[in-house]
């Protein structure tokens, strides 16, 4: 539905726009199949600005999510705010895209490093990785994280890491992360469909 306000009076006026090819977010990526699972998470964080194509008309939705992208993308849902300051992180390039987001990322508590002078902006970012982030972002923006799923039931529930099982149990109480052939898969990496499908599913939930 497109939807014109007039300027002069605030007047409000709807019509129905069909839905076709011509409207869709990914429609100009090749390596996008309308026909998959992914597609409709893919729109999503396309048509909001969250997530972006890598370049050459591909959105590579099986390719791994690194840890910097995976902050960047939680920034851009934060609105990117102004930040001051270096990284801590010596490995971390403050011309990259993923520059600011980490220092933001670090200043906020929502991403940690491996060590406390490595961020690993390049690593691919595991399930578990994936989820905390999302939790602790979820928490900076005033939401409450519980959970009083048992996890257990999943059967590889004990690998786990302990920082990630209050984070975890909150996804899946909330849908947002579901599971791999009845597994939870905590250390598989996560690829950028699963990532986009996941945010699709947190802002269904909270919002931005």
């Amino acid at each position: 539905v497109e939807v014109r306000t007039c300027a002069h009076c605030q007047a409000k006026e709807s019509q129905t726009v069909e839905a076709n090819g011509a409207h869709c977010p990914s429609k100009d990526f090749q390596d996008v199949d309308a026909s998959r699972w992914y597609h409709e998470g893919v729109d999503f964080v396309l048509k909001h600005g969250i997530m972006k194509g890598m370049g050459g008309g591909l959105f590579q939705p099986n390719g791994t999510l690194t840890r910097g992208q995976l902050v960047t993308t939680l920034y851009r849902m934060a609105g990117e705010p102004e930040t001051e300051g270096d990284s801590p992180f010596t490995d971390v390039d403050m011309e990259r895209f993923y520059g600011k987001a980490v220092v933001w990322a670090a200043k906020n508590g929502i991403a940690k490093g491996v060590s406390t002078t490595v961020f690993a902006p390049h690593a691919p970012v595991t399930r578990e990785q994936m989820v905390t982030f999302l939790a602790r972002y979820a928490a900076s923006t005033g939401k409450e994280i519980a959970s009083q799923v048992d996890l257990s039931s999943f059967p590889d529930s004990e690998l786990i890491s302990e920082y990630a099982k209050k984070s975890m149990a909150w996804a899946v109480e909330n849908g947002i992360l579901n599971g791999m052939d009845g597994k939870l898969a905590p250390k598989a990496t996560a690829t950028r469909a699963q990532s986009a499908a996941v945010l699709q599913r947190y802002c269904a939930s909270f919002g931005s």
